[in-house]
């Protein structure tokens, strides 16, 4: 078969291809899977494809420069920060993302991570499973109604993220580092600072593009002692080094993580031995349906350029 009628996939650690394949076979496509890991991979393996799925393999100048034909590429998730998208849009390639496969699942563990923080459950477990019966080891615990929960990027998932924690009574304060988005009427539009200062739990759910290195020692250090963060956006938006100081030293009371800047995490990470940390290993996208869904999605677009119609969700307009 004509390369123009194949979506190559450079990379993907996922189970099967089963949904790409019936994707492709409903549109007289057909599928092969490759597994690139550097720009030379790329370059070597893609020669002639206009369409690929990528999951981690990096696109940068040298690639694009060195495959003309390529034309598409889908990542398989929200971010694209493994692509130069400068230079996808001086080679006219349209890099592509799926954007609302997982919408639920990470507000969801967004919430999970803030109830289990502002509970103190991971540290009253241990407390009873080591003899002790003694709810004073969790003071303090405040209301939801005298709190404030901050959510800094209001978008797809940071608004339904608010919708969750809608129904506890708590303020909610909403910051988008690139303005025009505000979430829902019931959050309260906040700079960051403000949000910062006034937040007794403040959840991520901006993207790395914007958002890199945005919360540092200097912003940790303007949060409350009591205030909790959680992060299930990208790594990289938070200094891990100063979140652990933060941590060790009582100037921050918690934090859930679910996303670093290296993953898998490195054994050195400060983050391992932080005090009143929640670590989980980038899974708040993850359920059963998300799965499909992600690689469901990501073939339909493919399929959508390879058969000759519009592309729904295109990241660098050109």
């Amino acid at each position: 078969m004509s390369k123009e009628k194949v979506v190559a996939v450079t990379d993907c650690d996922h189970k099967n291809m089963n949904e790409e394949e019936a994707v492709c076979a409903r549109h007289g496509l057909s599928l092969r899977l490759f597994r690139c890991k550097t720009e030379e991979d790329l370059i070597h393996a893609l020669p002639g494809y206009p369409a690929v799925l990528n999951q981690y393999a990096p696109f940068t100048e040298k690639v694009f420069a060195a495959l003309p034909d390529l034309k598409l590429i889908v990542r398989y998730g929200v971010g694209v920060n493994n692509i130069d998208l400068e230079a996808a849009s001086r080679h006219r390639v349209a890099v592509c993302s799926v954007p609302d496969y997982g919408i639920q699942e990470v507000a969801g563990h967004a919430f999970a991570l803030m109830m289990a923080l502002t509970r103190k459950l991971l540290p009253m477990d241990a407390s009873v499973k080591a003899g002790r019966w003694d709810y004073a080891e969790s003071i303090p615990i405040l209301r939801y109604r005298e709190m404030t929960v901050g959510i800094v990027g209001p978008g797809r998932i940071g608004s339904c993220f608010a919708e969750l924690v809608r129904p506890l009574g708590c303020r909610i304060l909403g910051c988008d580092i690139v303005p025009g988005r505000r979430g829902p009427d019931f959050v309260e539009p906040a700079d960051l600072d403000t949000l910062l200062r006034e937040s007794d739990v403040i959840s991520v759910h901006s993207n790395l593009e914007t958002s890199r290195h945005l919360i540092g020692e200097a912003e940790l250090a303007a949060m409350k002692r009591t205030a909790c963060l959680i992060n299930v956006s990208r790594g990289g938006i938070i200094d891990e080094t100063a979140l652990a100081d933060a941590l060790n030293t009582g100037a921050l009371a918690g934090a859930g993580i679910d996303v670093t800047e290296t993953e898998p995490l490195p054994d050195s990470s400060p983050l391992r031995t932080a005090k009143n940390i929640i670590l989980t290993p980038h899974m708040a996208w993850y359920s059963e349906e998300a799965s499909s869904d992600l690689k469901t999605k990501a073939a339909e677009e493919a399929a959508r350029y390879l058969t000759g119609r519009p592309l729904k969700n295109q990241v660098n307009l050109f």
